[in-house]
């Protein structure tokens, strides 16, 4: 039971996180306009995802004496995560490649390599964390902590965030099963590679740009 209700608060931590990035990265985006840079574009979504470990791991440290055990679940969760939100990248890139064919529209340009780097680097500062917990508590991730807090314990959006919460329970599982299922097969990540050589010799006429969500 125990282990079922870190789960459900970690559920209630990403939705929030991610709530508070939101405004975050609205107000980024108000300040410096629309980004067309890919590199710029996996640099925020790279403090972005370090944040995110940041504050799932000190809310670790909060609900559990941690052992090897509980570390192992943490990173579990946010691997499949992490792997999650790639696969959901691919699909839209592969549904953008058949439905923008042959025309000269905007796109999200998707780097697999790149993603894979971000995912790799926040790990490495999961990892990091184990090792030296006293530098998790910087002060950004610290008013980040108690603002998810705040959120949490406010009556009517703690509600919300809670049924978000129980939502991501769900999902995970079945991301879970997704990314066990593109580990073992690669077929994700052949038919990204093959689709993007494709793609190119059809549309060497026209610039991609990327967005981030």
């Amino acid at each position: 039971m125990e282990f079922l209700n870190f789960i459900f608060r970690v559920g209630v931590v990403f939705a929030i996180f991610g709530f508070i990035w939101g405004f975050i990265q609205l107000g980024y985006n108000l300040l410096r306009g629309k980004n067309n840079n890919i590199g710029e574009a996996y640099l925020i979504k790279s403090i972005k995802y370090f944040f995110l470990v940041n504050v799932v791991f000190l809310f670790g440290l909060d609900s559990l004496e941690l052992n090897m055990n509980q570390l192992s679940i943490i990173a579990l969760i946010l691997l499949t995560y992490f792997i999650g939100k790639l696969q959901n990248q691919q699909e839209k890139k592969q549904f953008l490649n058949v439905a923008a064919s042959g025309l000269p529209i905007p796109k999200k340009h998707f780097n697999l390599y790149a993603e894979i780097t971000v995912i790799t680097f926040s790990i490495a500062a999961f990892v990091f964390f184990v090792f030296y917990p006293e530098f998790a508590e910087n002060k950004f991730s610290l008013w980040l902590h108690e603002s998810i807090i705040d959120i949490e314990t406010t009556p009517i959006f703690g509600f919300i965030f809670k049924i978000i919460g129980f939502i991501f329970i769900v999902s995970l599982f079945m991301k879970f099963t997704n990314s066990i299922n593109m580990i073992l097969s690669g077929k994700k990540i052949a038919t990204e590679t093959s689709g993007t050589s494709s793609k190119k010799r059809k549309d060497d006429d026209f610039d991609e740009f990327e967005e981030i969500e």
